[in-house]
């Protein structure tokens, strides 16, 4: 009776969840739809408006196409602005910057200021790196360099085929904490999963762990009410909300924090695609059965998950009390090992103009000499990554993509499949996995090197997201996520001929519409 009435009542904070979404999503539209109208009216009756629009167009466009974003970024919104002039001069100030806020890169800036120099630089293992595999060598340097988090021995990795072991091991984990546990996720239900996971939170908590929740507002925003945060509060465990999802024009809305991890006792970690929500692990079923893939450290690049965290949990904004005493949570122990893997946990921030995640892709395609093989749930990539996929696809590599067969989104779906044939032509293959959504975000390349994360092959996920992923060399769980691949590739229905040849290759005029604004889906 206790569990109906559970239910009950998390439906009913979903249905008001999709309410509060609904509203604020058409306040936001009805803002811009103001905010256009005026501009157009002015446009329209005042000579002087319509003057300095024409004037700044061709220099605003000239400035978008000087920048350093990549031509899949930078063309439609010059197209935009010479077709419309007030619609795409006005859309492009309003959330083309996709800067942020200048008081939110100097917040990043000050807290990465104070954490990144406590992760060792571990300059030796990498010099090891490059002893043993310089194809990985290159990219863990680059990881080294620009995102700021250095490569790792000393840590054993597991691989979870589906999000229901790695949901189970976490709760093992969880259970053994005796100082902190972090979580941050994207998306938080406040059902039968989280209901778990809650239950050994407030135990915890009421032993004296420290407990800290951070989750992102938009994607949990169908999922919990806005009372979830103070309600995990009072129950002893710290929240903290990404970006509140409020009417107004907010320049920051468009970027989200997509990551996903759990750290406990700063000794053992979680990360992958899956969410703390009943579908990622088939308690329910809205689009036919769910795929998703998840890893576990152990050991010393568990440290890099924990800055991962405390750099969020610091910059969500200035009126929080942020920490003083980051090397607590740093924890020095004896562990030992038993894998020889070289372990690079990294994450990706919008706001400092380096495309990480992409940058790793692309650079495992480049370096794949056998295979390379990608899971995404959508594919919406710049002409950049198409070309490096492709070209390892005609130097004879074996690239194969799997996505869904069932889509959450039907629009983005569109969308994902008009790349297919491009890419079919160039010789890879495209898998769509028929049992329903494949949500898993991976890439292993030669059974030598694998990434496994949050990183959608889209460019929210490139582009617009917060986001964190860990590139792995370790033959083991590179064939270990191989195998998972093979066995995936046998439930999915390979569409590559029909997309690069017949009537499927034609990419229709809607698709291409949709395409011009890709980078905002």
């Amino acid at each position: 009776m206790v569990d109906k009435i559970k239910t009950i009542e998390s439906k009913s904070k979903t249905r008001n969840g999709i309410k509060r979404m609904s509203f604020i999503a058409l306040s936001i539209l009805f803002e811009i739809g103001l905010i256009l109208m005026l501009i157009n009216f002015l446009y329209m009756d005042y000579v002087l408006v319509e003057i300095i629009i024409r004037i700044i167009t061709i220099p605003l466009g000239l400035y978008i196409y000087s920048g350093h974003k990549t031509a899949s970024m930078k063309m439609p919104w010059i197209l935009l602005i010479l077709a419309t002039h007030v619609v795409g001069v006005t859309l492009f100030l309003l959330v083309g910057l996709n800067g942020g806020t200048k008081k939110m890169r100097e917040r990043y800036k000050k807290v990465d200021e104070q954490i990144f120099p406590l992760l060792p630089e571990n300059r030796h293992v990498l010099d090891k790196l490059e002893e043993s595999d310089p194809n990985a060598y290159g990219i863990s340097a680059y990881l080294s360099k620009y995102s700021h988090y250095p490569v790792y021995e000393n840590t054993d990795v597991t691989y979870y085929d589906r999000a229901e072991d790695g949901l189970e091991a976490q709760l093992e984990a969880l259970k053994q904490a005796e100082k902190f546990i972090f979580m941050e996720y994207f998306a938080i239900q406040n059902t039968v999963a989280w209901g778990r996971i809650e239950e050994i939170l407030v135990e915890k908590a009421g032993k004296g762990v420290e407990i800290r929740v951070y989750y992102d507002d938009v994607g949990s925003v169908s999922f919990v009410n806005r009372d979830f945060a103070k309600r995990l509060k009072s129950l002893g465990i710290n929240c903290r909300v990404f970006n509140p999802f409020m009417p107004g024009i907010n320049v920051f809305l468009n970027n989200r924090d997509h990551r996903k991890m759990t750290i406990v006792d700063g000794k053992v970690g979680f990360t992958g695609g899956y969410n703390l929500a009943d579908e990622y692990f088939n308690l329910t079923h809205p689009y036919g059965m769910w795929k998703d893939t998840g890893i576990r450290l152990e050991g010393d690049a568990v440290k890099s998950l924990t800055i991962s965290f405390l750099e969020m949990w610091n910059a969500v904004k200035r009126s929080d009390k942020d920490d003083v005493d980051i090397e607590k949570y740093l924890p020095r122990t004896d562990y030992v090992a038993k894998s020889k893997a070289f372990v690079q946990p990294y994450a990706d921030i919008p706001i400092d103009k380096e495309q990480v995640g992409e940058n790793v892709y692309i650079s495992m395609a480049n370096k794949a000499e056998q295979y390379c093989y990608f899971m995404t749930p959508y594919l919406i990539i710049t002409d950049e990554m198409s070309q490096a996929i492709s070209l390892a696809a005609k130097r004879g590599v074996d690239v194969r993509i799997v996505t869904p067969g069932i889509p959450d989104k039907k629009l983005v779906y569109k969308v994902t499949r008009s790349f297919y044939n491009g890419l079919a032509r160039n010789g890879v293959r495209i898998y769509e996995w028929t049992p329903g959504f494949s949500h898993a975000k991976m890439n292993v390349v030669d059974d030598k090197m694998a990434v496994c994360g949050t990183i959608n092959l889209d460019y929210r996920s490139l582009y617009h997201h917060f986001e964190n992923a860990c590139f792995i060399v370790d033959e083991g769980i590179a064939t270990e996520m191989r195998e998972d691949f093979e066995k995936t590739f046998r439930q999915c229905g390979e569409v590559t001929e029909e997309y690069s040849t017949g009537k499927r290759s034609v990419i229709r005029l809607g698709q291409l519409f949709l395409r011009l604004f890709a980078s905002l889906l």
